[in-house]
């Protein structure tokens, strides 16, 4: 009777070689966007606005508040390349958190936030993007103890998440 076991160490040496296979493949299409060329020729954000008046409406305010401490700070440390705080002719970036969704755990109930967020002025013309993301939390035993520091730390998680797929919608 034969039994295959996998250690830890060959399954993470697979996953590190698939990895630096995928890396060299990447370099593949190197055809620059419309949005990456007009970042090139000197794309600004002024300034970051955040309007969770909607989330409070749909799950109050300890959650509302967690969305509204971090995800400036997320959407300034993902676009830094691109903010200029205070530039004239800078655009403003408004990011409107509809709603979040807290699942179960697991990818098969992963936590969702919604929201649209509008690049508005500077030299392009208005545009509005319908952004929803998705984080995927695991409980631990953390969770039994902590329940409001979890959550929170979820929260954190969906903002970062959020300001990551923005940033791939608008092609940057």
């Amino acid at each position: 009777m034969s039994t295959f076991v996998r250690t830890r160490r060959a399954a993470l040496a697979g996953i590190g070689a698939f990895a630096v296979a995928a890396a060299g493949l990447s370099g593949c299409n190197t055809t620059p966007t419309p949005a990456v060329q007009s970042t090139a020729s000197g794309f600004r954000i002024g300034s970051i606005e955040v309007n969770t008046a909607p989330l409070l409406a749909q799950s109050g305010d300890p959650t509302a508040n967690w969305v509204q401490q971090a995800l400036p700070g997320q959407l300034a440390q993902i676009f830094a390349a691109y903010v200029a705080q205070g530039a004239p002719g800078g655009a403003t970036l408004n990011a409107r958190i509809d709603s979040i969704y807290l699942g179960l755990g697991g990818s098969a109930n992963p936590d969702t936030i919604k929201g649209v967020a509008t690049l508005s002025g500077g030299a392009g013309p208005a545009r509005e993007i319908s952004v929803r993301a998705i984080a995927i939390y695991f409980p631990g035993t953390a969770a039994q103890g902590l329940p409001e520091q979890v959550y929170q730390g979820r929260v954190t998680a969906l903002s970062q998440a959020f300001a990551y797929r923005l940033k791939r919608k608008l092609g940057l």
